[in-house]
């Protein structure tokens, strides 16, 4: 039976048997993997803690036809911990665990998923900027490379150059007044202006947008997510915001 080792962040977990659980983990080199991590909920356990959602772990596995074992876990950051003590980062993270679970697939690598969520997770134990932004940025961003790319400038239909007024979810973001939809949203200037920076990682412009905008742009992008995915995330309605 093959042994492998890898870095891993743990998405979610649960139980199994009487003391065992299924860990869902988004590793660095295998993509998604679903192992079971035994005799993890006794109080014995010797790294039953390291495998709570939002840990980052030195990985190493037997591989199983269904599910694979995990045989050692050894903590590289311990996110979770830091993330749980803040109510409005804890659902921000758990939303984050939910969206990634769905982008990814069983053994197919998500190198740029794994390093997007684990830096995702250090801001938010690190509190580096405010918890709505950090989602927002990395729904964007996962969205992109998962090839959802929206668009916050030129018009998403025809490519015409913006900036333009309206958005249309259907179409992948900013849309020009000839491709331009009945009904379809129209956000401020600002709020396209932060939709674009939470993209690209310009967070001197993104921790200096209005909360008006920030609200916006969680709608737009809480709905860009939803259209493009089969089902809704459904910890996005669970997220606590700054009032």
């Amino acid at each position: 039976m093959p042994l492998y080792r890898d870095a891993a962040i743990v998405l979610r977990t649960h139980k199994l048997g009487e003391a065992d659980r299924i860990v869902t983990m988004l590793t660095r080199g295998r993509g998604k993997v679903r192992a079971v991590a035994k005799g993890v909920r006794r109080t014995k356990s010797k790294f039953g803690a390291r495998l709570e959602p939002g840990m980052v772990v030195d990985l190493q596995c037997y591989e199983g036809r269904n599910l694979d074992t995990v045989t050692q876990a050894e903590s590289l950051a311990s996110y979770g911990d830091a993330i749980a003590r803040d109510y409005e980062a804890w659902t921000a993270a758990s939303a984050m665990f939910e969206t990634c679970d769905r982008l990814t697939e069983e053994g197919e690598p998500a190198v740029q998923q794994f390093a997007l969520l684990a830096g995702a997770l250090s801001s938010l134990a690190g509190q580096t900027h405010e918890a709505g932004l950090v989602l927002d940025s990395y729904l964007l961003r996962a969205m992109a490379i998962a090839g959802w790319a929206a668009s916050f400038h030129d018009c998403a239909k025809c490519g015409a150059e913006g900036p333009h007024r309206a958005f249309d979810i259907a179409s992948g973001g900013a849309v020009c007044p000839v491709c331009r939809p009945p009904g379809c949203a129209a956000p401020a200037p600002e709020t396209f202006i932060l939709l674009a920076a939470l993209l690209s990682g310009d967070w001197v412009e993104a921790d200096a947008s209005d909360l008006k905008h920030r609200r916006e742009a969680s709608k737009l992008a809480s709905a860009h997510v939803h259209w493009h995915l089969e089902r809704g995330v459904r910890s996005l309605r669970l997220v606590e915001r700054v009032p």
